[in-house]
């Protein structure tokens, strides 16, 4: 497209009624580049969803776009603030900040409010929740988790599992002040027992993994999904890959380890010491992860001290672990597949992301799309 065509193309959402900054619905032709597809295709939308075309009096957004399915941020924490719940008002809000970079679904990886009620509000992004963190008392950030003892672990998930949709998030690691170092929340065994609990529900198990030995015992343990991910040795790779055991690396947090490390270093000079080692060396290990053939997929971790609406950040930083294709399918397409959540099929809802330019040669374009379009209803930016 050029810098013209890219001009009209702006100025012709601007010229829409979601131009006044609403969101608008009805009927919509959209003609672009539909990604990862190479060629130029008509989207037909009505009634919130794709259909085969045409469709008389569709309003026209037919210059030359490139389209995705809309981004997937697969681990964000919707209702979480520095010192743990926020009110649903800030939570909605973190919601619609999310939404307008073009997360169009969520897969919150804990959160200590329940956002259920949000599933009646049409313009927030779709959440697939995890429920509450579940840790040890003591043993992870202040007023995020429910914390348990170990052999309450089992009845824990059990209870997680109910409130969730289909996902369970355990702290797998965290600083032991005894021994100043990271260290395993759960013997292996219980938590083997706790994730087959999980399964019998019908539910996927999830854990925040920084060192190397809590995600080795986990994968070992039967989990379907570690987060960060930056312990990961090669055998625990190989491991990874043949069971198809998902990660989220969410580089963007891992940028703030040298500050945690630095912030630690007084008073625990050993998990400082870690932590820096951690940092040094997690783009190898994400690489070699990918070239394995363990599922990647993008996550911000966004909530907490992460700001929202980061999901361009995290798909530039993917793009140092793999070509354009990989960091933009790790944010859309293929995580969507991965969570079941539908692409841009006849039938499926219109949740998409419009840009006026290519984001293949310049990932940065996906820090600023143009519109984005969530059941159906287009807004621009």
């Amino acid at each position: 497209m050029t810098d013209n065509s890219a001009g009209e193309f702006h100025a012709m959402i601007a010229a829409s009624p979601a131009g006044s900054g609403r969101s608008v619905g009805g009927a919509w032709h959209v003609h672009g580049v539909v990604l990862p597809e190479e060629q130029p295709r008509d989207l037909w939308i009505d009634d919130g969803r794709v259909v085969e075309g045409p469709v008389a009096g569709a309003r026209e957004l037919d210059r030359h776009c490139w389209v995705l399915p809309g981004f997937v941020d697969a681990h964000c924490h919707i209702g979480l603030g520095p010192q743990g719940a926020v009110s649903i008002g800030d939570a909605r809000q973190q919601a619609r900040t999310d939404r307008d970079a073009g997360t169009l679904l969520v897969r919150d990886a804990g959160s200590p409010i329940d956002t259920h009620l949000f599933d009646n509000e049409p313009d927030l992004p779709r959440l697939i929740r995890a429920g509450r963190h579940i840790a040890r008392p003591r043993r992870y950030l202040r007023g995020f988790a429910v914390e348990i003892e170990p052999e309450q672990l089992i009845d824990e998930v059990d209870r997680q599992a109910r409130r969730s949709d289909g996902w369970v998030k355990l702290v797998g690691d965290w600083i032991d002040r005894g021994t100043g170092d990271l260290a395993p929340l759960w013997e292996p065994a219980i938590a083997a027992r706790a994730i087959g609990r999980a399964h019998e529900l019908g539910c996927r198990v999830t854990a925040h993994c920084f060192g190397e030995q809590s995600v080795a015992e986990l994968v070992g343990a039967g989990i379907d999904c570690i987060e960060h991910g930056t312990g990961v040795s090669p055998a625990v790779i190989d491991e990874m890959a043949r069971r198809q055991v998902a990660m989220v690396p969410t580089l963007v947090n891992i940028e703030n380890f040298p500050a945690i490390a630095d912030s630690g270093q007084a008073r625990y000079p050993r998990y400082a010491q870690h932590m820096r080692k951690l940092y040094h060396g997690h783009l190898d290990r994400m690489r070699a992860a990918r070239e394995a053939g363990v599922p990647l997929y993008a996550g911000t971790d966004a909530g907490g001290t992460i700001h929202h609406g980061r999901i361009g950040d995290e798909i530039v930083a993917l793009g140092q672990l793999g070509d354009a294709q990989f960091a933009l399918g790790a944010a859309s397409w293929r995580s969507r597949g991965w969570l079941g959540a539908p692409g841009l099929g006849v039938g499926e809802s219109a949740d998409l992301v419009i840009f006026d330019a290519d984001p293949r040669p310049d990932l940065r374009v996906c820090r600023r799309p143009c519109a984005v379009m969530l059941r159906g209803r287009l807004r621009s930016r």
